[in-house]
């Protein structure tokens, strides 16, 4: 299977989208089709990976202005099987068709003024005025409901997911239940509108009795008056205090017209009474898992029209042949774009029985970036997300575990080469030959002799589990240590060693990447070595 290029525009889908077709009654979830209970999903905590991959940028910049939602929990419960990879990329190709995204967007705005007519219903102290707002999110439920199965049925979704939820929207919008919802709102609304009545007021009495077609005073006084206009009226404008609540003796009116309507205030009871759980909850468990997909759209599309490639990738749980082209850190383009800073790409690959891409080269030349998008890649694929690639072919983990070189914390008793050695341990403790691992820089707080032996220790075990890593190091000895080792190599201009290119490439290391951390740590650089030397004779450094 070849990963697949995105475009808002597509409605194509691969074959093993088209062989599904859903019952209605399997339909529970648009992000999990073999269930997952809404407590499950809302107790999911952000994995400890996620502040060294800059997922937790990522995630937080994706579901901004999308609070009311709780969006995060879904981002930290990926995938661990390839049929939901599946399910969520063909969901995803469904929803990125205009006509589906619009439709969805349109219902989502909807549903966002039901939750507002409701909490203004439940706020309000005045019964009627609680209960007209309830009545008002009823119909705009309804319409909202029924315009949302037309739009979806018109779009032809083919994702077995949005099929799915099309079955069961059908069935629910023409259910007896859902059809008496309807009616009622609608004759009540329809009756709340034909009322008319008169108001009396002699000082501070009101009386308040049926219209029944008294004269219209207004109308004569204004006719009365348009003898004496000689020329164009002049504006009086004044600004007047309005709230949509009302007041003590709004309220009172209402009441007393109900007073006169009682069969239509009776039915407005009981409607109110009856139908407090109106609200589907199917529908608002799509509405809600439906904007992580609108969620991630959103935010990728700027970074698509910037030039950079997102694609489907292909995802295994068997091969762990894995490549991919045209890779970038999202977190980090995010950034360069809004600095008007070109975004770099890479791309890796390997074959088996390679397992482990050892990153070496000069500090600052893309090392680190690289292994965060290695990390990036397999986690957004296994949440089913387009990837930040041309195309790419991952492999569907158990574990994630990350490696990254942390602050000593003064708090605690051990030293900060005591903590990596006690965090490898756990990671290697609970890896399985189905995990990644990523590494970045580990036991820089120790000499040259104790790194160099640690970290082959280190590596000998991550060969026996069998385990896909990627470690970035300053030892270039670590890329040779057996033939499931790739050495890869952040390269410089060779015009300007000086110069960082970012990109990082499949080469032999050569050797200087520790010399280069050595001199820059001791302050040895040709650079600084000739500043010190200037300042001691005492000449001018330009």
């Amino acid at each position: 299977m070849t990963p697949q290029p995105i475009a808002m525009e597509t409605g194509d889908h691969p074959a093993h989208s088209l062989q599904q077709a859903p019952e209605a009654t399997q339909f529970q979830s648009i992000l999990f089709p073999h269930g997952a209970s809404v407590a499950e999903i809302d107790a999911c905590r952000q994995p400890e990976f996620f502040l060294d991959l800059n997922l937790d940028q990522v995630v937080a910049s994706a579901t901004t202005g999308r609070d009311e939602y709780n969006l995060k929990p879904f981002f930290y419960a990926p995938a661990s099987d390839i049929a939901t990879v599946h399910y969520r990329q063909d969901a995803f190709r469904d929803i990125r068709n205009r006509q589906v995204f619009t439709s969805i967007r349109s219902f989502a705005s909807s549903m966002q003024a039901i939750r507002a007519y409701l909490l203004q219903s439940d706020k309000h102290f005045y019964k009627r005025e609680a209960q007209k707002w309830f009545l008002d999110g009823v119909e705009r439920y309804c319409s909202a409901v029924t315009q949302l199965m037309r739009d979806l049925n018109s779009a032809a979704v083919l994702s077995e997911g949005l099929r799915g939820f099309c079955v069961f929207l059908a069935r629910y919008v023409h259910s007896s239940e859902f059809r008496a919802l309807e009616a009622a709102a609608r004759t009540i609304l329809t009756d709340l509108d034909a009322i008319t009545y008169s108001l009396h007021i002699a000082g501070k009495r009101i009386t308040v009795t049926r219209y029944e077609d008294q004269s219209n005073y207004g109308a004569e006084v204004l006719e009365t008056f348009m003898k004496f206009q000689q020329s164009g009226p002049r504006a009086y404008k004044f600004r007047f205090s309005s709230t949509p609540d009302m007041n003590h003796v709004e309220a009172a009116i209402v009441d007393m017209v109900a007073q006169l309507y009682p069969d239509i205030f009776s039915a407005l009871d009981d409607f109110w009474e009856h139908n407090k759980d109106f609200l589907n909850p199917t529908l608002t468990r799509f509405d809600r898992e439906v904007q992580f997909y609108v969620a991630w759209i959103e935010y990728i599309q700027p970074l698509m029209n910037s030039g950079l490639s997102f694609c489907y990738p292909v995802v295994s749980q068997e091969s762990r042949d894995i490549s991919a082209s045209d890779i970038f850190d999202i977190a980090l383009a995010e950034k360069l774009l809004r600095d008007r800073t070109p975004v770099v790409t890479n791309e890796f690959s390997i074959r088996n029985p390679e397992r482990i891409i050892v990153v070496s080269g000069p500090n600052q030349g893309g090392k680190t970036t690289f292994a965060r998008t290695f990390g990036q890649l397999h986690y957004l694929a296994a949440l089913g997300c387009p990837v930040a690639a041309k195309e790419a072919y991952l492999f569907l983990f158990d574990r994630l575990f990350t490696h990254f070189e942390r602050e000593e914390d003064v708090r605690t008793l051990s030293g900060k080469l005591e903590d990596e050695l006690m965090r490898i341990h756990r990671i290697l403790e609970y890896a399985t030959s189905r995990s990644i691992l990523v590494m970045n820089e580990s036991f820089l707080s120790t000499t040259l002799n104790d790194a160099l032996s640690l970290s082959r220790e280190v590596m000998r075990l991550i060969i026996e589990l069998d385990l896909l890593c990627v470690s970035v190091t300053f030892l270039d000895e670590l890329s040779t240590v057996g033939s499931t080792t790739v050495s890869m190599v952040s390269t410089v201009d060779p015009s300007d060693p000086a110069r960082r290119t970012f990109k990082v490439v499949r080469k032999s290391a050569d050797g200087l990447a520790y010399a280069l951390a050595i001199a820059e740590k001791y302050g040895l650089t040709y650079e600084t070595v000739r500043m010190q030397i200037a300042r001691n004779t005492g000449e001018n450094h330009s």
